[in-house]
């Protein structure tokens, strides 16, 4: 029996669905849809066990349902605004976008590389401005409808980094940024 070479049999797949574009879902009207999205990574750093867990059974789901003929829509796509990307820029020492950036490509290579199913034709960003436009769109008119209200809220606020701070970012009453209270 042969033995498996990983970097041979992997790198020609890779190819092959690079090429061939296999997981692409043109829009149809009829038959059975489905659609699969996993939670966006925060393009904050590189990927980890937790997102192989998460994708993996993504993954799983999206190849049941097209065996079991369906058109699956499996986009990706990247949580890219917020804090984030700013801690991650803090840490780094960069413009947030060029981090940002710069993290999406090198996550994309790695989920490639695994060979997760994803139609890369259909992949947004959250800090790109087409995405936000139409976010902003679509806030004004839940706004306009009443579904979205303005009201005064209590706030976590660093006077330190002159930002209000995500719950998950303050430990003991302190800024994980700076450590201002």
């Amino acid at each position: 029996m042969d033995k498996y070479d990983p970097h041979t049999i992997e790198t020609k797949w890779q190819a092959v669905w690079e090429a061939e574009r296999p997981f692409e879902v043109p829009n149809v009207a009829e038959g059975d849809k489905s659609y699969v999205v996993e939670m966006l990574p925060y393009p904050s750093g590189s990927l980890h066990m937790g997102h192989m867990l998460v994708y993996t059974i993504g993954d799983v789901v999206t190849h049941f349902r097209r065996r079991n003929g369906a058109h699956v829509l499996h986009p990706m796509g990247f949580d890219s605004f917020g804090l984030p990307a700013e801690n991650a820029a803090i840490a780094a020492g960069g413009h947030p976008r060029e981090i940002t950036e710069r993290n999406i490509v090198n996550i994309r290579r790695s989920m490639r590389r695994i060979g997760w199913a994803y139609d890369w034709s259909r992949v947004l960003s959250t800090h790109e401005p087409s995405y936000i436009r139409w976010q902003q769109w679509l806030f004004l008119k839940f706004y306009e409808r009443g579904l979205a209200y303005r009201k005064g809220a209590p706030v976590k606020w660093c006077p330190n980094d002159q930002t209000v701070v995500a719950n998950e970012q303050v430990h003991d009453g302190r800024c994980e940024r700076c450590g201002a209270e």
